[in-house]
């Protein structure tokens, strides 16, 4: 292109259109541009250059937002409108291309130098011309746009090849990036080849849709028509080659899944099954809902399990305070995985009360195994197909939750949490703690059968880890089938150390404070832990760390100190906090006759039982109160028994029954209370009562109680013992058989504690009641006679047992 041929026009971009040679076209024009350029050709009597954009959306082009190949064009006629815009009339004239955009002031200029047909003398251009005659005259009949009539007319007669071409580019419905790149197609056979292209595919494309559109008005009545649309995108897809059919990708997708030989020839045969069923039968959608869930259930997939000691026993400290037994039976499965090939998925259960972390181990141990993490909780399931699944014979049937859950994993070898399993109930719909035996049997569920897979499915490999606030509601031969942890509550040091170091932290983030706006100071941590909350987790610890901070943000706003830091002392907590909930310390000032400290467990922790004894003239009449259960009664009567059978050698009278009442209470009378362990304390308060003695109120006791006066084993002593230190209580009786349980307790609960081991309840009265200065407790040697043979009565028609 040589300089000298430049010339010199205004510009104006044209949007989503392209102009040719020999069309007229009226435009409507906003930009303040474009108007002045139309103005300026129609001032001078000058060409104007009509370009397409590149991008439809640019709303003021610049000259990288213009194509090089254009339209020089006449303005014809200019009206302006009421809104400013104007109505421009434009004929173009001939094709030009640009050397240079000039970007002006007030319009963008261009270097233009024209673009005139080339091989314009082609031999071939007869023939093209008469074909593209004919494939606009086909196209006419089958296009859903309407040509004028006279366009129709010109196009016949017309002789020469450009104008043909030029005059059909104008008037066929095509992409403007299709007519962009015909006006640029300089050679004149090249272009005439190309748009008898462009409208031989319009009309196969036309003649395709109407296939189509035909086959499917076959298989859709008319009052289908939404359904019909569907379809007929589905053909469009189908006939393109761009998405295949529903069967097509069902036998990829099988022939790509890994799977066992017997669940691969089920698959195979339910889809033969659903390609002979019609696509509108309710059948299919129940076969290819099969499908997608052996499908998409993991058979062989597995996460590899990073074995590394150190790093796992850095995470699980970071992430849990304590709990050391727990993380030592998964450190040593972590360590038995790492010497052998294979292992038998274990299965744990924790147990403990709410709030010390439980199912937050279970995370913590999955991202310790770099393994996936599943939970499914199971409080209130009653329903045995909720874990086995629904035969496919119902309607709406679906796998049970174990392997949705193992679909949400997509490995076989995830670490699975099953929350809450004392929590199932059991009604006529079956037992889900039975339907949980084969799940939980290493034994047998490498082919655990779900109702609804009717295959056998492989969760051996998967780490089942149970979480349970008690044992007793879970049945006896579930809990064969696991590994029981127990989780005690945390001692008020170790509450100390998880508010400072996690709780606060956390909760200031999350309300939005830096972390050193708010320092919570040992005080008042304890003095929240202390008359606050009582627990043996750290959930309403956590709670109440969140209600001071909401406080706080509020006082900051109220006093308009954004940037105000906060240090918290006892009295602060009690500020923000108000009353306090509990009373700290002992539950009496002074020692009190007939008024005896217990030691019992709940589901949430362990707790003070105060047992209390009242003695009234009457006829022998034993009264038991404060809604104790079966058990509970018949040990306060077992311990009246044994306090008779003692009479003597206390120095009581052997007929004090006859002539006194006697009424055992335990306050907090709404809550119910039941179990042998309570039996020394009340045979205890009752002789304190007797014998007008007061008992240490610094002492507290637990133990199950014999007619003969032995002192049986008691459970739950860890959790008994943290609520004796709780409660300031300084020495404790334990049964003598429970030595062997103390290990367990944490070091620091019993070293602050003078426990004493007792085997007969003639060493609890030594123990706890407070006797003055040179009085004896005991009158008598401990009784060794048999019974005389005049106190046995045998029932009538009662035969003998013999011994050997």
């Amino acid at each position: 292109m040589s300089e000298f041929n430049l010339v010199r026009y205004p510009v104006m971009p044209l949007r989503d259109m392209v102009l040719f040679p020999g069309m007229i076209a009226p435009l409507v024009v906003g930009r303040k541009n474009s108007v002045r350029a139309l103005e300026h050709a129609m001032e001078q009597h000058s060409l104007i250059f009509l370009v397409a954009q590149k991008e439809a959306g640019v709303d003021d082009p610049q000259a990288a937002d213009l194509h090089r190949c254009g339209v020089l064009a006449t303005v014809i006629q200019l009206l302006r409108l009421p809104d400013g815009t104007i109505k421009a009339l434009v004929e173009g004239k001939r094709r030009a291309e640009v050397a240079a955009y000039i970007e002006c002031s007030d319009f963008l200029r261009a270097d233009l130098s024209e673009q005139p047909d080339t091989e314009a003398e082609h031999p071939d251009l007869p023939a093209y011309s008469r074909e593209l005659r004919r494939a606009f005259a086909d196209y006419i009949k089958i296009s859903r746009q309407k040509i004028p009539s006279e366009i129709t007319k010109v196009a016949a007669v017309m002789e020469n090849p450009a104008r043909l071409a030029d005059l059909l580019c104008a008037h066929v419905q095509l992409p403007s990036g299709v007519k962009q790149e015909l006006l640029e197609t300089i050679a004149l056979p090249d272009r005439l080849r190309r748009l008898i292209e462009l409208l031989y595919r319009e009309i196969e494309l036309d003649e395709l849709e109407k296939s189509i559109e035909t086959k499917v008005r076959k298989r859709l009545a008319d009052n289908q028509r939404n359904y019909y649309l569907g379809e007929k995108v589905k053909e469009i897809q189908q006939e393109m080659g761009h998405v295949p059919d529903d069967h097509s990708e069902l036998q990829a997708a099988l022939e790509k899944k890994n799977m066992p030989e017997a669940a691969r020839e089920k698959a195979l045969k339910e889809l033969a099954k659903l390609k002979a069923m019609p696509p509108m039968s309710a059948e299919s959608t129940v076969v290819r809902n099969y499908l997608d869930v052996l499908i998409s259930l993991p058979w062989t997939e597995k996460s590899e399990t990073k074995i590394d000691i150190e790093e796992a026993e850095r995470i699980l400290d970071q992430d849990h305070h304590g709990l050391k037994k727990t993380k030592e039976r998964i450190l040593e499965y972590l360590a038995v995985q790492a010497q052998v090939e294979k292992i038998r998925g274990p299965i744990i259960c924790l147990v403990g009360p709410p709030g010390v972390g439980k199912t937050s181990i279970c995370k913590s141990i999955a991202k310790a195994m770099n393994r996936k993490f599943v939970r499914i909780s199971l409080g209130g399931m009653r329903d045995e197909a909720e874990i086995r699944g629904h035969r496919r014979t119902y309607i709406g049937a679906m796998p049970g939750k174990i392997i949705h859950a193992m679909q949400r994993a997509e490995v076989i070898n995830p670490v699975f949490c099953l929350d809450e399993v004392d929590k199932m109930s059991v009604d006529f719909r079956g037992d889900p703690s039975a339907a949980l035996l084969e799940v939980l049997d290493p034994e047998q569920n490498s082919a655990f059968n779900d109702h609804y897979l009717d295959l056998d499915y492989d969760l051996s490999e998967v780490f089942f880890i149970a979480t349970a606030n008690s044992l007793h509601s879970i049945p006896l031969p579930l809990q064969d089938r696991m590994e029981i942890i127990r989780l005690s509550g945390y001692t008020e040091e170790e509450k100390l150390r998880i508010a400072q170091e996690y709780l606060a932290p956390k909760q200031l983030e999350r309300n939005g404070f830096a972390p050193d706006d708010i320092v919570f100071e040992e005080a008042a941590v304890l003095e929240i832990v202390r008359r606050y909350t009582r627990e043996a987790g750290v959930r309403d610890l956590e709670r109440t760390i969140a209600s001071i901070c909401r406080k706080v943000a509020r006082d900051r706003l109220q006093k308009k100190e954004p940037e105000r830091k906060y240090q918290l002392g006892s009295a602060a907590v009690s500020g923000y906090l108000g009353v306090p909930k509990h009373r700290y310390g002992l539950a009496e000032k002074e020692d009190e006759t007939g008024l005896v400290t217990g030691l019992a467990w709940t589901e949430v922790g362990g707790e003070l039982l105060q047992i209390e004894t009242a003695l009234m003239p009457g006829t022998g009449k034993l009264t038991i109160t404060g809604k104790l259960g079966e058990v509970m009664q018949e040990s306060a009567q077992a311990a009246l028994a044994c306090v008779r059978s003692r009479a003597e050698r206390l120095g009581l009278d052997p007929g004090f029954y006859q002539k006194l009442d006697i009424h055992v209470h335990v306050p907090e009378g709404a809550i119910p209370k039941d179990g042998p362990s309570a039996g020394i304390t009340m045979a205890t308060s009752i002789v304190s009562a007797l014998l007008k003695v007061p008992v240490d109120r610094q002492l507290a006791m637990t133990g199950e109680i014999t007619l003969r006066g032995r002192v049986l084993p008691i459970g739950g002593l860890t959790e008994k013992l943290l609520a004796a230190k709780r409660g300031g209580i300084s020495r404790v009786i334990l049964p003598k058989e429970n030595e062997r349980d103390l290990e367990e307790v944490p070091t620091n609960v019993r070293t602050s504690l003078d426990i004493a081991l007792v085997e007969h309840v003639d060493e609890v009265f030594s123990q706890a009641l407070l006797l003055d200065k040179g009085e004896v407790l005991f009158h008598d040697q401990p009784l060794s006679a048999p019974i005389p043979a005049a106190l046995i009565t045998v029932p009538a028609g009662a035969v003998p047992v013999q011994r050997a």
